[in-house]
């Protein structure tokens, strides 16, 4: 599929405007230290469009408010994620339902500004991440001619380079083929339908994650009568069903699969029936990986190594139920897991890459995103889909000994079905 490359011309000098302005009228004065995105997919508006709703975080109570312009239109319809560059200079919005992800400028005072629109090469692109000058984006689907919900095919993921001044360029070419994306395929069922659910790009640039699920698999395994897959280990209805995908990520770009990749996600002694991979963080030393598993509401942890995935001591860690989102803090300390059936969510410390509970806390209605703040690692944040809200928490260490406490007046209303969130530092933006 041909990427397009749109303008929002009609708004360039209006927001070229108002980011100077931006530079003079900021949230200074009101104790921000972070700005916090969180997409809404329920449409509206002429366009059908999704929002953004922008929150500014209090420094001291970790109460979230929203600027006065907020929210913003997505730029497409049903965005699904979302992911800020390195300078935090641009927020990036991938909307689902239109097949693109939206350049937006971010202002001093934390508004958004539209920028530039492209098309992913795949179908129904689900999760974004950057690392350094390189986007990568997981599509549901390849871009075959034979392709659609009707007729599933596996998913691919497509990396786009970044100007200086967060521009996407155009994507970048599998040297392995006339063709602008990767396959997520196992080779010893090349068929299978394995639709990616997450992405993670390990702060070194190293190396990209992708957890994926066997959809064709997990149907033949729970047939009345198992049917017989290419990838059973022991007879029909034996496939394992959750999959990481590991590539080498080149400074250009190009992506090369790590040996033995596709890693199977499954417990010591165990063939990963069943498992099904629905989020993936990486730590801040790009040493280990962590992939929730929605159905058996566990996490595993990995040790990176060379790109080769090795499972870590008490991996699978224990979840909630349906977990769809975690987060490791900037410091590698702590991770947080958002169980979206129970309601809540699973705190842990980190000791070597394993993971410890210390405590499970109560949120809105189905979180299904979840974020620390981004300049102090003091307050940790959960969107909750069907609550259309954001909970809020703050973290405290008494004599060693982590907790979470909620902030003032959470949970904080956002727009219907908020579906990600992320945050940025305040006043780090570069200049615009």
């Amino acid at each position: 599929m041909r990427m397009k490359l749109n303008r929002f011309g009609q708004l360039g000098l209006a927001a070229a405007a108002s980011l100077i302005a931006a530079g003079t009228v900021t949230a200074c004065g009101t104790l921000t230290v972070d700005f916090v995105y969180v997409t809404s997919s329920k449409a509206a508006g002429a366009n059908n469009y999704g929002n953004v709703d922008v929150f500014e975080v209090n420094s001291e109570s970790g109460r979230l408010r929203q600027i006065p312009t907020s929210p913003f239109p997505s730029g497409g319809r049903d965005p699904v994620a979302e992911a800020v560059s390195p300078n935090f200079a641009n927020l990036y919005v991938v909307n689902q339902d239109d097949n693109n992800i939206v350049q937006f400028a971010i202002g001093n005072d934390g508004k958004l500004y539209p920028q530039n629109t492209i098309n992913t090469p795949g179908i129904f692109p689900l999760a974004i991440a950057i690392n350094g000058s390189l986007l990568y984006v997981a599509d549901t689907y390849q871009p075959l001619p034979t392709c659609s919900p009707a007729e599933p095919c596996p998913g691919s993921v497509a990396v786009f380079p970044l100007s200086s001044s967060g521009q996407p360029g155009t994507a970048v070419s599998n040297p392995n083929g006339d063709i602008n994306y990767w396959p997520l395929t196992a080779p010893h069922c090349p068929a299978n339908v394995i639709t990616p659910s997450a992405i993670s790009a390990v702060h070194s640039g190293k190396y990209v994650f992708v957890a994926a699920y066997d959809t064709t698999a997990a149907a033949n395994d729970t047939a009345s009568a198992p049917v017989s897959n290419g990838c059973d280990r022991n007879g029909a209805g034996t496939a394992p069903t959750g999959y990481v995908f590991a590539f080498a990520a080149a400074s250009n770009g190009v992506l090369t699969p790590v040996s033995g990749s596709p890693f199977v996600v499954e417990a010591s002694g165990a063939n990963g029936i069943g498992v099904q991979p629905s989020a993936i963080a990486s730590d801040p030393g790009s040493g280990h990986i962590y992939v929730a598993d929605f159905n058996g509401g566990k996490v595993y942890g990995y040790s990176v190594g060379s790109g080769t995935l090795e499972q870590l001591s008490g991996s699978p860690y224990g979840a909630g139920n349906q977990p769809a989102a975690i987060t490791v803090d900037s410091a590698g300390a702590h991770a947080y897991v958002a169980n979206s059936l129970d309601n809540t969510i699973t705190a842990y410390t980190i000791t070597d890459g394993a993971l410890s509970v210390f405590g499970t806390y109560p949120t809105s209605t189905q979180p299904v995103a979840i974020m620390v703040d981004p300049a102090t690692d003091h307050f940790v944040y959960a969107a909750n889909y069907l609550g259309s809200s954001v909970s809020g928490y703050q973290v405290l260490n008494s004599s060693g000994a982590p907790s979470l406490v909620i902030t003032q007046q959470t949970p904080y209303v956002a727009n219907a079905q908020t579906t990600a969130m992320v945050g940025i530092p305040h006043g780090t933006q570069a200049s615009q």
